[in-house]
């Protein structure tokens, strides 16, 4: 049985705090035998590529000790970036008035894929506007929402 990511982040996230880090977020996707577990890391300083490295080596100390992740895997940090994942309410609410990119659990009107303008959350529910239309999902049916970035031509 698989290990779920509350789980993980409870176990993760006091040493990326101590290390003065925000845990932005945990990915896992299987790749047949193996396993790629991504740990997103912020900061209002930035994050650089030492920073992932000294996180890395903490989160991998405590992932041996632990073992709470079955089979092999492949542990990466990094920063979200511009193009930065969504995990939780707070996030969507943060980043309203921006573009996102949400793929669902399960298909809605026909389509997973849809992209637009994050209008804010309401209860659980994270609101779209796109095409004219307001769109209500609720965020235990995303599966993955990114940040479109825009860049000034």
């Amino acid at each position: 049985m698989a290990i779920k990511d509350a789980v993980l982040k409870a176990l993760i996230e006091p040493t990326i705090t101590a290390m003065g880090f925000e845990l932005w977020g945990v990915e896992r996707t299987a790749q047949g035998k193996h396993s790629r577990v991504v740990v997103y890391i912020d900061s209002p300083q930035g994050v650089t590529v030492d920073h992932c490295a000294d996180v890395s080596r903490q989160v991998s100390a405590i992932l041996d000790v632990e073992d709470p992740i079955p089979g092999q895997y492949r542990l990466e940090v990094s920063s979200p970036g511009m193009d930065r994942p969504l995990f939780t309410l707070e996030q969507f609410e943060r980043y309203k008035g921006n573009n996102v990119a949400l793929r669902l659990r399960a298909p809605y009107d026909g389509r997973r894929k849809f992209k637009g303008l994050l209008a804010g959350i309401e209860n659980d529910e994270v609101l779209l506007h796109l095409e004219g239309e307001e769109y209500c999902f609720p965020i235990d049916g995303i599966e993955q929402a990114r940040i479109v970035p825009q860049f000034d031509t």
